[in-house]
């Protein structure tokens, strides 16, 4: 016999899914939503429709947008000859609360991970490349700011790299940030420091 009903199962496993999330706190979501007023519910599943109706990938930068170019690639009062290198969306959030640059973005999606079966190639690495050298403005530094653990460690250097008979100027962020840290979680004095204090590669 089925305590549970169908759909607040469904619900939970749903939950559970997500990162971060475990089958107590999916269920405490779940609750959560039943208890409500149906419009709560409502709001949240028309928010996740839009999620994916709405939300695109920028065609420069590759950073999750609702037009595309996205409004950063886009905008006159960026340095369009500075390019910071980031591995997701949520660290061009993290950079642009320090209101420190005024730069463009590139998003890599990733890091090289070989023990998850990530290489160079599931990453956006080549379009990086393509876009350093086929840029109307021409780019004359590139910023490298993948987090400070032995991924991005890896992604830097081959990044690096590619870039080996390039005259465009290498900088990778500077040690304020934690080794084994992310830079989600970074505050804005650390990343203002780390990228004030930029170092050339």
């Amino acid at each position: 016999m089925q305590v549970t009903p169908a759909p607040v199962t469904k619900l939970i496993d749903e939950f559970s899914r997500l990162p971060g999330v475990g089958p107590k706190t999916a269920s405490r979501l779940t609750f959560y939503l039943l208890r409500n007023a149906p419009e709560r519910a409502q709001a949240l599943a028309e928010a996740l429709q839009e999620l994916h109706q709405k939300v695109v990938f920028c065609g420069q930068c590759f950073n999750i947008a609702e037009t595309d170019p996205c409004s950063i690639c886009s905008s006159e009062n960026r340095d369009h000859s500075l390019i910071c290198v980031v591995e997701e969306p949520l660290d061009v959030l993290a950079i642009e609360r320090t209101r420190e640059y005024q730069g463009l973005y590139h998003v890599l999606h990733g890091t090289i991970a070989p023990t998850e079966g990530v290489g160079p190639e599931d990453l956006k690495i080549a379009e990086l490349v393509q876009r350093v050298h086929s840029s109307e403005v021409p780019i004359r530094e590139v910023i490298i700011a993948t987090n400070p653990n032995l991924e991005g460690e890896a992604t830097a250097m081959y990044i690096s790299r590619q870039f080996d008979r390039s005259s465009v100027k290498l900088t990778r962020l500077a040690r304020g940030l934690p080794v084994g840290g992310d830079l989600e979680y970074a505050d804005e004095i650390t990343l203002s420091r780390a990228l004030s204090g930029r170092s050339e590669m």
